[in-house]
């Protein structure tokens, strides 16, 4: 694979992950391409397929993965979720940093493979606030909740683990995050503004 160097992004869900890719690539236009993971679960309302996601089958996808066609992939709440080769080149083809979104399962499978990323860990101040930011969406159910909860007490543990990440931002101030986020990717930054 050639062209910049990708970025795996992790961390439970309401850390902030989103709220800081939309400012990265809103201050960076031209310089970031979203891998668009496939999933199997249902759209939420305003998400666009091919967009925000690339919304399958359970049937379609397990063939994707059965081909190799999947760098990684991992099932979360019932739902199958994945990022295709084939999303990865898409976005690198076109000499942007690649940026993939994807849980603590996907960054284990991504260490196998020769893909070379920066990884980085966003990760929320507590398990408390967490909860306060998930409960305010009002997107989840008491029973999923509690499941992304307690997927999140795993990903704050193993986030902690020696070499996984190449570096874990705790996003207690959004602008500081921010600026931690934009440091760290600086070089690559660099990288894709001076080849245009």
């Amino acid at each position: 694979m050639s062209g910049p160097r990708p970025v795996v992004l992790s961390g439970p869900s309401g850390a902030g992950k989103s709220t800081l890719l939309k400012k990265l690539m809103k201050d960076h236009e031209g310089v970031f391409g979203f891998s668009v993971s496939h999933t199997t679960r249902n759209p939420r309302p305003g998400e666009e397929d091919g967009k925000d996601y690339h919304f399958t089958t359970r049937e379609a996808m397990q063939e994707g993965i059965d081909n190799g066609e999947f760098i990684e992939n991992a099932e979360f709440s019932g739902n199958m979720y994945g990022t295709s080769k084939a999303a990865v080149e898409d976005v690198r083809a076109k000499n942007l940093i690649c940026i993939l979104d994807v849980d603590i399962q996907g960054v284990r499978r991504i260490k196998e493979t020769d893909l070379n990323p920066i990884y980085i860990s966003i990760q929320p101040p507590s398990i408390e606030i967490l909860e306060q930011r998930l409960r305010d969406r009002q997107t989840e159910t008491e029973d999923s909740l509690q499941k992304r909860l307690e997927a999140a007490r795993i990903d704050m543990e193993l986030s902690k683990e020696p070499g996984v990440f190449d570096v874990v931002i705790i996003n207690d101030d959004l602008d500081r995050a921010y600026e931690e986020l934009k440091e760290i990717l600086n070089e690559e930054i660099q990288k894709v503004q001076d080849a245009k």
